[in-house]
C-alpha cells in the first residue's frame, strides 16, 4: 500500500476528482489547508495595490492505494490541476 499526498489549488478540486474517477479512484480525503502564498519577506506589487507574503488557502488530498495504481493516480493529479515546474502545487508519495 501507498499513501499519497497531494496540496492542490481550491479551483482545481473539480477537475482533479474528474480526472481520478476516471481511473475508478473515488475514495480520498479532502482538507482545507493554510500555507505560504511565496518566500518569505518578499513583496509584490499588483495592478498598484502592494501586497506582503501572507497565508494562501489550498487542499489537501490524501489516498491510500495499492502498489499497481500510484502512477495512474500521479498522471491524475497532476492532468486536473495542471501542475508544471512553476507551479506551486506538490505530491508526496509514502
Amino acid at each position: 500500500m501507498r499513501f499519497i499526498t497531494a496540496i492542490i489549488q481550491p479551483q482545481r478540486l473539480e477537475a482533479v476528482k474528474r480526472e481520478l474517477e476516471t481511473i475508478d479512484l473515488n475514495l480520498m480525503t479532502v482538507t482545507s489547508v493554510i500555507g505560504p502564498a511565496r518566500p518569505k519577506n518578499i513583496a509584490g506589487n499588483h495592478e498598484g495595490a502592494g501586497f506582503m507574503n501572507g497565508p494562501a488557502d489550498k487542499i489537501r488530498l490524501d489516498i491510500t492505494i495499492s502498489e499497481d495504481f500510484v502512477e495512474s493516480t500521479i498522471l491524475a493529479i497532476v492532468k486536473g490541476a495542471h501542475i508544471d515546474d512553476i507551479s506551486r502545487d506538490q505530491i508526496f508519495v509514502f
